[in-house]
């Protein structure tokens, strides 16, 4: 269910005045950014309910990341002016749930970030077939992680090996599913962790499979992992904050990296996060274009929904992005 409304900034105020706690506000600049680039989504959605930019066409990951997107801005989802978006990208990956299984295919990235959606939808988008898919999309992560070998997740849910990026978006799946009081087992949020603890190096990152070769994509899935499961004051959390404050990313797909990123600093620290978030607003205002998207290695979609998703800490409207 959403969390309560945060006040918007009265017009004429700084962009510098940021969300700062329960009675937080938001820069108005920010929230213009946000509804051109929640326009853009609603103006480029296909009739089928996907967006035709996205570079595997029909997959359901970057519909769910536009969904996910368009809920963090807190307008009401059911009368709201996004509402039909909302119901044409929960059509879409609802039709791409296997009634038995309950698997949003053909990977687990899909069924991972497609899960978040429903988790995030249910209980505020007045729509009864969300409740059922979500449950059955939760017991083939915990199924497909028991048959595991390393107790994690890989591309393909009988997979017996494992790695950190798609077994994060597991990890978050199934943590804003308890957040939305679907069961989800306390040991299998530890096995989880214990993956990514395998592959945490001797500085704080995180590899791939492997406690070898880690980056900051992965160390901040990492974060956001650990936060979400309430283990920001473990030393793995700090250590791999450490690790994030430390090395300068250089690697590619740099919306994918945004998505996490914004929420490993929002979780390790306050203040330092205020810093981040203001160059983030400063970097993301220079490179939203005229027509009020991003752009980036896997199409603007997908680069404009996680854009949004890195300024919805400033609004916090979603349950997956309380502290």
């Amino acid at each position: 269910m959403l969390c309560l409304c945060f006040a918007l900034l009265a017009s004429g105020a700084s962009a510098q005045q940021l969300y700062t706690g329960s009675a937080g506000i938001v820069a108005t600049e920010v929230d213009a950014m946000y509804v051109r680039g929640l326009q853009y989504l609603a103006r480029t959605q296909s009739a089928e309910g996907n967006w035709p930019d996205e570079p595997q066409q029909g997959e359901p990951a970057v519909t769910a990341l536009a969904l996910v997107s368009l809920l963090a801005h807190g307008d009401d989802p059911n009368l709201g002016p996004y509402n039909s978006t909302i119901r044409r990208a929960l059509d879409y990956i609802l039709k791409h749930s296997d009634p038995a299984t309950g698997y949003i295919g053909p990977t687990m990235y899909n069924h991972g970030f497609a899960t978040l959606a429903l988790a995030e939808s249910y209980g505020a988008v007045d729509d009864p077939r969300i409740g059922p898919a979500l449950q059955k999309a939760v017991r083939l992560i915990l199924s497909a992680q028991k048959a595991n070998q390393k107790h994690a997740w890989r591309y393909d849910p009988a997979a017996s090996d494992a790695d950190t990026t798609v077994s994060g978006a597991q990890m978050v799946a199934l943590c804003a599913a308890r957040n939305a009081g679907i069961p989800v087992p306390e040991q299998n949020i530890q096995n989880g962790i214990n993956f990514f603890l395998s592959c945490q190096t001797s500085d704080g990152g995180i590899g791939y499979q492997t406690p070898t070769a880690p980056n900051c994509t992965r160390t901040a899935i990492a974060c956001v992992v650990l936060a979400l499961a309430k283990e920001k004051n473990a030393p793995a959390f700090k250590a791999a904050f450490d690790y994030l404050q430390k090395t300068r990313p250089n690697e590619n797909y740099a919306q994918y990296l945004l998505y996490y990123d914004s929420q490993a600093w929002f979780h390790g620290s306050p203040d330092l996060w205020q810093n981040w978030n203001r160059d983030n607003i400063a970097s993301l205002r220079h490179t939203q274009t005229a027509e009020g998207n991003w752009d980036g290695q896997i199409g603007a979609t997908f680069a404009t929904a996680c854009s949004l998703l890195s300024l919805a800490l400033n609004y916090r409207y979603l349950p997956i992005y309380e502290r």
